[in-house]
C-alpha cells in the first residue's frame, strides 16, 4: 500500500501541487454558484468516504467548512472533541491514528501541539490534514490565496503586508510566498516575531520576504493587507500583548497607506476595535467574508488532493 498523502504544511507541497489545489477550489466554487449549501456536487467524488475531525481547540469556520465540504463532495464526517474521546483519557495519538485508520478514509486534526499532528500522521494509514496547530494553519492560507486570486486574477508579483503577531497563520503565508512568487512584507512587535528559522528557510528557497517592526513601512503600497487577533488561543501574556500591538492596528488611516485598491483579509474571529476597526472589516476593501466562505472550497480541494482525486 502506498504512503498516505498528508496535508500538514504548505512548505511540503510543490508549486504544482499547491496550484492544483487552488485551481480545484476555484473550479468547484464556480460550478455550484447559486446552489443550496448542502446540495451535493454533480460528481460527488467522495461518495462512500468518511472524514473524522478531531478538535483540541474551539472552531467555527474549520468545523463548518469541513462538514459542509464533505456533504457537497458526497461523503460523511464525524466530529470528535478530544476531551470526549480516549485521547482525553491518555490514549496516545499514535494508537488513535491506528484505530481511526481502520474506520475512516481521512482525518483532520485541529491541535494544540504541532508535534501531535506529525506523530498522528506518522502512525496513520490514511491522509491526515492539519486543521490548525500552534505552528501553522495551511488550510486557512488556501482560502486566503483563493480570495486574493478572485480579487486580482492572480497572486504572483503582488505585495502582501502582514501586520501584527508572528503566529501560525503568518507561518503558512511564509511557506506560500516562495511557491507562488508574491512579495511578503512582515511587521511585528519586537518580541512577537515569527520564528527566525521559518523566515530563513523561505528566503533560502527564494522567497521575497521583508521583516521589520515598522507597520507603516510594511503596508506602504501593499496590494493585500492581512492581520489577525493579538491574543490567540493558548496565549497567556494578554496584558503584554495589548500594550505592544496598538501600533499595528489596521484602521482607515493605515489602509490609506496601502495601494488604492488594496484587499484586507482577516482569518476571523476578529476583535473589533483592537487589531481592526469596524470601518475596515465591514468596508468595501474587506475580503474577510469571501475569505470565510472560501474555507469550504479550500477544504474540498485539500480533501480531494489528499484522497488522490486531483
Amino acid at each position: 500500500m502506498s504512503a498516505p498523502r498528508h496535508f500538514l504544511d504548505i512548505s511540503q507541497l510543490s508549486r504544482a501541487e499547491l496550484r492544483a489545489i487552488l485551481d480545484e477550489g476555484h473550479r468547484r466554487k464556480r460550478a455550484r454558484a447559486g446552489w443550496p449549501k448542502a446540495k451535493r456536487d454533480e460528481d460527488a467524488p467522495l461518495d462512500g468516504h468518511a472524514l473524522a475531525m478531531i478538535f483540541q481547540k474551539n472552531s467555527t469556520r474549520t468545523r463548518v467548512s469541513f462538514e459542509i465540504g464533505m456533504i457537497q463532495l458526497g461523503g460523511v464526517s464525524i466530529v470528535l472533541n478530544a476531551n470526549d474521546t480516549q485521547l482525553g483519557r491518555g490514549e496516545t495519538v499514535e494508537d488513535t491514528a491506528r484505530v481511526l485508520s481502520r474506520m475512516v478514509d481521512a482525518v483532520m486534526i485541529r491541535a494544540n501541539n504541532h508535534q501531535d499532528v506529525l506523530d498522528f500522521a506518522a502512525a496513520a494509514d490514511v491522509p491526515v490534514i492539519n486543521g490548525l496547530t500552534d505552528l501553522s494553519h495551511p488550510c486557512q492560507i488556501i482560502a486566503d490565496l483563493m480570495t486574493i486570486e478572485e480579487r486580482f486574477g492572480g497572486v504572483e508579483g503582488k505585495t502582501v503586508a502582514w501586520l501584527g503577531d508572528g503566529n501560525n497563520v503568518l507561518a503558512s503565508f511564509v511557506h506560500a510566498a516562495e511557491k507562488l512568487k508574491f512579495k511578503l512584507r512582515i511587521a511585528t512587535p519586537p518580541n512577537y516575531a515569527l520564528r527566525s528559522q521559518e523566515i530563513a528557510a523561505a528566503k533560502a528557497a527564494g522567497a521575497d520576504i521583508d521583516v521589520s517592526t515598522d507597520a507603516q513601512r510594511a503596508i506602504a503600497g501593499a496590494d493585500v493587507v492581512v492581520t489577525d487577533t493579538w491574543v490567540s488561543m493558548g496565549d497567556t501574556d494578554k496584558d503584554e500583548r495589548m500594550a505592544a500591538f496598538p501600533p499595528f492596528a489596521v484602521d482607515e488611516a493605515m489602509m490609506q497607506r496601502a495601494a488604492k485598491d488594496a484587499l484586507f483579509l482577516h482569518c476571523l474571529p476578529a476583535h473589533r476595535g483592537e487589531e481592526v476597526t469596524d470601518a475596515v472589516l465591514d468596508g468595501p476593501q474587506s475580503g474577510a467574508w469571501d475569505e470565510a466562505e472560501n474555507r469550504i472550497h479550500a477544504q474540498k480541494a485539500v480533501l480531494l488532493w489528499c484522497l488522490g482525486k486531483l
